[in-house]
């Protein structure tokens, strides 16, 4: 079983309450997109929050990943709204 680190920034972190967590992944996370999936099963903010229609990032040992990204063992998983500058 494959166990990851996870961070959270931005609102994410706020709205979880939660900045850094170590998770080990259940056998139908695989990627991304599942860990996405999973995560949002935690509760209404979780949902609510990474619900597919609202914009989330997603990093990988700091390289920005799509939802097919597999996951393995010891990865750096970041999650994060996109960021805007002015």
């Amino acid at each position: 079983m494959a166990t990851v680190d996870l961070l959270y920034f931005a609102r994410l972190r706020e709205a979880f309450g939660i900045e850094r967590e170590r998770l080990a992944l259940p056998g139908a996370v695989a990627t991304t997109g599942d860990l996405r999936r999973f995560l949002a099963g935690r509760g209404e903010t979780w949902a609510r929050e990474l619900d597919p229609t609202r914009v989330i990032r997603i990093a990988v040992n700091h390289d920005l990943a799509e939802a097919d990204r597999p996951l393995a063992d010891g990865d750096e998983v970041a999650l994060f709204p996109p960021v805007t500058g002015g």
